[in-house]
């Protein structure tokens, strides 16, 4: 256990936020109105948000616990893969067996995996075998803008958004033919290669970048397999966009990502590798049939591949969906309706099966003065589950300048994968987890200076876990609806500029724990402590971070212990000619030993160098 985290203990709250936020004693911290702002003081966020409602809303109106990360913040986090730059996000844990590539967990507000909807670019990400996104798989050097929604969004997307959504933008052409080239290098023989362009003409707009990524990677299991586990990753995006007149436009996007990680496995002396495969297609026409009235028409695919090999497992994931959202906005209110269908196969020898679920989405949002309201109701009818219904009222009051407090209740829904319903470990006779969740928030911002609190309670019941050997064909346990959640917590965050220094921070005070035994969930903390601050020298931007996470349990009997750690990441970039970007890293400074997953290390300490041409 990391002793220098010790200090944060529940009966110590007041302690623990003097510790959080000192640095910005005589001042007031940060949250967006309604928008946690991202670490590591980034502050110019845009002004608009889509993936709360499905429409683009701007930030003063929406009513969620929304999170954003601009590009910018991105290339200074310096981050290597996408699970690492969620970590240090507000709200957000990761668990990892081993170094990047390998299989990834991301815990939204305690919650597992599968509880929270990922989608690329308006494709919806999932796996049919594991249950949630294949966050291992997804490249960072493609995206543009993160949007984290805290909360169930489930009267919006359906199945799966228990916990919240996450979705990722790619970059988008506008502008002038705009060419890059990035190169970078770090210990441990890794590399970073990527290229790509930008741009619009006319009534035309593009993008195309790829990126290749190597590294030798460390030995992720000592004493069990001496080997050293590295990676290679592959990735590619594409936007075209055409604006056929005023009224009329049409998007077409797509990404692809191929990962061969090297892991340590069960068998001694294997040279284990995963090899993940993703990719998403969409299209999508938007029109604007009057003044009041647009519809937009989204057809989607996303498939995500899983092989080991020399160990003999494959599996694939196959999600379309189809979308056809109407709003029509009179004055200070806007109306929704939306019909979509969604269509699951998973191909996992035995198992070749499908499903498919359609629903119909109404939602009503008001605006005017210091009342904001937000009310959505969605019915969702699966081919096997029947009938799903679920809703979300949310609530805001300006009651004084810079201040506004919130409400929202919602329930939510995911229906069990196909993998647990008809693989040996499976039972088609499961039933789909529910939630139901209240949350209440306080929220402040003047100028740069932001502060927002933010207490939730979600339960959810039928929870599926890996039981015991029964009625299933399998030796070792099977798929069971034997559980109830209860996932409660208080999140603090904030950002302030300080003389020249961009402070920000959060706090998060959680309890995800079984509601039957009173454990803690595995892998997940009760306290994260996240700070950061960066600020100009000269031609240089500096900055520095703090991660602190408590203890946590490897196992649901909580008798395995993941002790407490902490980190410190630095970084620093310039323009050292026109066009061209220098950027230098360090994570892990002090070259911290912890585990997130029992038995598997963690990157030792890591650097990392990049240098980035962009033509204009």
């Amino acid at each position: 256990m990391n002793p220098g985290f010790s200090f944060c203990r529940p009966a110590a709250l007041p302690l623990a936020l003097a510790c959080a936020f000192s640095a910005a004693a005589g001042s007031a911290w940060a949250q967006t109105d309604a928008t946690t702002v991202a670490q590591l003081g980034a502050v110019n966020l845009p002004d608009t948000v889509v993936t709360a409602t499905r429409v683009a809303q701007p930030l003063t109106d929406v009513l969620a616990d929304v999170t954003l990360i601009d590009r910018q913040h991105i290339d200074d986090s310096g981050a290597v893969n996408i699970s690492d730059l969620l970590a240090r996000q507000p709200g957000l844990e990761l668990s990892r067996n081993g170094g990047p590539g390998t299989a990834s967990s991301m815990f939204l507000r305690g919650a597992e995996t599968r509880f929270t909807a990922v989608y690329i670019d308006g494709v919806r990400v999932d796996s049919q075998a594991t249950g949630g996104a294949p966050w291992e798989a997804i490249s960072l050097s493609q995206v543009e803008r993160i949007e984290i929604v805290r909360g169930p969004a489930a009267a919006v997307y359906g199945s799966d958004a228990i916990a919240g959504v996450i979705q990722i933008f790619t970059r988008k052409g506008e502008g002038p033919f705009t060419p890059y080239v990035g190169v970078g290098a770090g210990n441990r023989r890794t590399g970073k290669l990527e290229a790509g362009f930008s741009g619009a003409n006319g009534a035309l707009d593009y993008s195309l970048g790829a990126a290749r990524e190597v590294s030798r990677g460390y030995n992720s299991r000592p004493g069990a397999n001496p080997d050293l586990d590295g990676y290679r990753q592959s990735s590619a995006s594409g936007r075209l966009g055409m604006q056929l007149n005023q009224e009329h436009r049409i998007d077409l996007t797509g990404t692809y990502t191929n990962m061969d990680a090297q892991y340590d496995g069960f068998a001694p002396g294997l040279d284990d590798h995963g090899l993940n495969r993703l990719s998403t297609l969409g299209a999508q026409w938007s029109a604007q049939w009057s003044k009041n009235y647009s519809t937009r028409l989204s057809v989607s695919e996303s498939q995500q591949r899983y092989e080991t090999v020399p160990s003999p497992y494959l599996t694939k994931t196959t999600l379309r969906n189809y979308l056809l959202q109407n709003e029509w906005r009179e004055g200070n209110h806007l109306l929704t309706a939306a019909l979509e269908r969604r269509e699951d196969h998973l191909l996992n020898d035995p198992i070749d099966r499908s499903r498919h679920q359609d629903g119909i989405a109404l939602g009503y949002g008001y605006t005017g003065g210091p009342h904001t309201l937000q009310v959505n109701l969605r019915h969702d009818r699966d081919s096997e589950f029947g009938g799903q219904t679920t809703g979300g009222v949310a609530y805001g009051y300006g009651f004084a300048p810079g201040w506004r407090v919130t409400g929202a209740v919602g329930t939510a829904f995911r229906v069990p994968t196909l993998y647990q319903r008809f693989s040996e470990y499976g039972q088609p006779a499961l039933q789909p987890e529910k939630s139901r969740n209240v949350e209440l928030g306080l929220h402040w911002a003047q100028g740069a200076s932001r502060f927002g609190v933010t207490a939730y309670q979600n339960r959810v019941k039928n929870l599926i876990n890996f039981g015991a050997p029964g009625p299933c064909a399998g030796l070792f346990g099977c798929y069971e609806n034997a559980g109830r959640a209860r996932l409660q917590g208080v999140t603090l965050s904030g950002a302030h500029r300080l003389g020249a220094v961009n402070l920000s921070g959060s706090l998060d005070l959680q309890q995800p724990k079984n509601a039957d035994t009173g454990n803690l969930l595995a892998r997940r903390a009760q306290r994260l402590l996240k700070l950061a601050a960066d600020t100009r020298v000269a031609d240089w931007t500096l900055g520095a971070e703090w991660q602190a996470v408590s203890h946590r349990w490897d196992n649901a009997a909580n008798t395995k212990r993941l002790g407490g750690y902490g980190l410190v990441n630095l970084y620093a970039s310039t323009r050292i000619a026109r066009q061209w970007d220098l950027l230098a890293r360090i994570d892990n400074l002090g070259d911290k030993s912890y585990q997130l997953a029992g038995g598997y290390a963690t990157p030792p300490r890591t650097f990392f160098v990049g240098l980035r041409w962009t033509g204009r």
